[in-house]
């Protein structure tokens, strides 16, 4: 069930190899790029998908320090009168083939695998809570989109920050503030040997998790604590920027889609697990401690699609926009 090495080599090697393009190169990708000069009109204009730009991006009202290109499973663009988040599905903008020859093909190929292994995990999850191995794909589209990230979190030398006595407050720059995924499940590549990710126990403390050669670091999304009725919690995590002198850490997530006009119906987790899981909270104080609120709710949104497009437009600003 696992990935080829030398796949993850390749997605490795040609994932840094993105940000040592020319500036130009990355721009003519941008995610946030308007049809007005100096960038041209493109039939992918209105596209989430694409790059963005360091200081881009916005997590728990900060400014995440950090850049990135976000591929998916390939879609064509919406027809006229589509739902709104329908415009999260799109064509990949990918960069320039003579200058990364290699690029495309590993990670079209990298999304496959993943693709594959994502679907068997969360079989294996719904086998856990006594269900079906099929029970969540019901949720699946025919063509279900999946998403990918490959992030660049320069240090704090390269960000220009002052040093500071209190070496406590650098360590909190931000590469990306405290936030819960918006999916199933999330596989996290750590291709350096940079820390930096934490996620958030049930007491509220922040964990590190070290990178470990060989090894994918899973996350719980909203998409999937909505559908078991929060048996499987979401992941809070966080990233810090690497210390001075550590050079930049690099991220390659995977996030498991489920379809945009799926609606909160939940699956019928049996009272057994129910009950499991009420005794684990209890023998933890009764209450999860967590920086982040849960905001996968029915009451709140008609379907995923819509909460998903509040989710990229609360934290991509130039995206929203346009929409």
């Amino acid at each position: 069930m696992g990935i080829d090495e030398l796949l993850i080599e390749a997605v490795i090697q040609n994932g840094k190899g993105f940000f040592d393009l020319p500036e130009a190169a990355k721009l003519a990708i941008w995610a946030g790029r308007q049809s007005s000069p100096p960038y041209k009109p493109k039939a992918t204009a209105n596209n989430a998908i694409g790059y963005s730009v360091l200081g881009g991006e916005i997590t728990a009202k900060k400014v995440d320090w950090r850049e990135q290109i976000d591929l998916s499973t390939n879609h064509p663009m919406p027809q006229p009168g589509s739902p709104l988040y329908h415009n999260l599905r799109a064509p990949n903008q990918w960069p320039s083939c003579q200058l990364l020859p290699d690029f495309r093909p590993v990670f079209e190929r990298y999304i496959r695998e993943m693709s594959r292994l994502s679907t068997r995990f969360t079989s294996l999850i719904a086998e856990a809570l006594g269900l079906p191995a099929t029970a969540f794909h019901r949720y699946f589209d025919s063509d279900q989109q999946h998403k990918l990230k490959i992030v660049r979190y320069p240090d704090i030398d390269e960000l220009n920050i002052p040093s500071s006595r209190d070496t406590g407050a650098e360590r909190e720059v931000q590469g990306v503030g405290p936030h819960k995924d918006s999916m199933l499940t999330s596989y996290l590549l750590q291709a350096s040997h940079h820390r930096g990710l934490q996620a958030q126990n049930l007491s509220g403390e922040w964990i590190d998790c070290p990178p470990k050669q060989g090894t994918l670091v899973v996350a719980i999304g909203q998409g999937l604590e909505a559908l078991t009725h929060g048996v499987c919690a979401s992941t809070t995590h966080r990233v810090l920027a690497p210390d001075r002198g550590q050079g930049s850490r690099y991220s390659i997530p995977f996030f498991q889609g489920v379809s945009y006009d799926a609606d909160f119906e939940s699956v019928r987790i049996p009272e057994s697990i129910r009950a499991q899981k009420q005794a684990f909270v209890d023998r933890n104080g009764g209450r999860r401690l967590d920086d982040i609120e849960f905001t996968f709710v029915k009451d709140r949104f008609r379907n995923h699609g819509e909460a998903t497009l509040w989710f990229r437009c609360k934290s991509h600003e130039d995206v929203a926009q346009r929409w």
